[in-house]
């Protein structure tokens, strides 16, 4: 599987219908922020200088970045991950792997060498760039600030850029390394949908240095967000109580979903509160057997004995779920 996230692959398999499957295979939050009511007419404008101003507003107090620091709003993370290497001075990049498989090709297809590298301590003297996932999607692994910091020092002094992409530190707000763009030429990745359970809206942040910063806004052009996303991402990124209540949630549904997995004989891997990563020797078999019960988990092409887990919805589809499992 190239990506969780798309039912049609399930059902081009294995039949159904989308409200007939529980979809595990993405890390996105499944109990979504509750949109806002919208004004008719903005569907129908343009989206004014005024409400992407509101929208950096608040993205900025939600991620806590300086005022000296620049942000700039895109259709999702996906296409700031497609912009950036175009926009990077030719060179190698490193980029501490496995993780998520669309930064090594957006970077090759830009014309760089994308070098995967086991750990952040292991990129070589070769590498002008480097790109992090942190927490790193699919194991959860997290790096520390201050190593982040010693390797955006020794990637300034190659003229690099550092990407740092966080797209799901909302989950602990203290692993976000955003203090290190005001030093370093690092840019930090902030997607919207994963944690705001609203992947559809399309919205995510890049933050760095303004002069960076600023090339990728000219890059992108006017109009990059659509009115809709700017007034619900405002709306919902100003919400700190819903923020801090999803929190607590979310790590009590991840240590239900343990309990379940660790009763079926998976091994615990890592993750984040948003998805579980787990090994067992018949992975494959378990996919495909939890897929005839219109159950659909992440695979991985790179490793036959790992599944990816997102969190059920509720306690009845945990219960479907676990179910499932003990019959299989």
């Amino acid at each position: 599987m190239k990506h969780g996230g798309d039912l049609s692959e399930a059902m081009t398999q294995f039949g159904g219908t989308p409200d007939a499957w529980l979809d595990l295979s993405t890390g996105i939050n499944p109990n979504p922020y509750p949109l806002p009511p919208l004004p008719h007419d903005i569907w129908q404008r343009l989206p004014s200088r005024v409400d992407g101003v509101a929208l950096l507003a608040a993205a900025r107090r939600a991620y806590a970045v300086p005022d000296n620091i620049g942000i700039v709003a895109a259709p999702g993370t996906q296409a700031l991950i497609q912009w950036l290497p175009r926009l990077a001075a030719h060179g190698a990049v490193a980029i501490v792997s496995p993780t998520y498989n669309e930064h090594a090709a957006a970077w090759r297809l830009a014309g760089h060498e994308a070098v995967a590298v086991g750990a952040i301590e292991q990129m070589s003297e070769a590498v002008r760039h480097v790109v992090i996932v942190n927490p790193n999607n699919p194991d959860g692994r997290v790096v520390d600030h201050a190593l982040l910091a010693r390797v955006a020092e020794q990637i300034a002094a190659r003229d690099g850029v550092m990407v740092i992409d966080e797209a799901f530190a909302d989950l602990d707000p203290a692993i976000s390394a955003v203090a290190l763009c005001e030093r370093w030429p690092v840019v930090v990745l902030r997607s919207f949908g994963k944690f705001y359970g609203l992947a559809g809206l399309r919205l995510g942040f890049a933050i760095g240095p303004q002069r960076l910063i600023a090339r990728i806004s000219e890059a992108m052009g006017p109009w990059i967000c659509s009115g809709p996303a700017l007034a619900v991402g405002r709306v919902a990124l100003e919400d700190e109580r819903w923020a801090s209540e999803t929190r607590n949630k979310l790590r009590e549904q991840a240590a239900k979903l343990d309990a379940v997995l660790q009763t079926a004989g998976f091994a615990a891997v890592g993750g984040t509160a948003l998805f579980r990563l787990v090994r067992h020797r018949h992975a494959s078999a378990y996919h495909t057997a939890l897929a005839r019960r219109q159950i659909w988990c992440r695979r991985f092409d790179w490793a036959d004995d790992l599944l990816r887990f997102g969190l059920p919805p509720n306690d009845a589809a945990l219960e479907r779920f676990a179910l499932a499992l003990a019959d299989i």
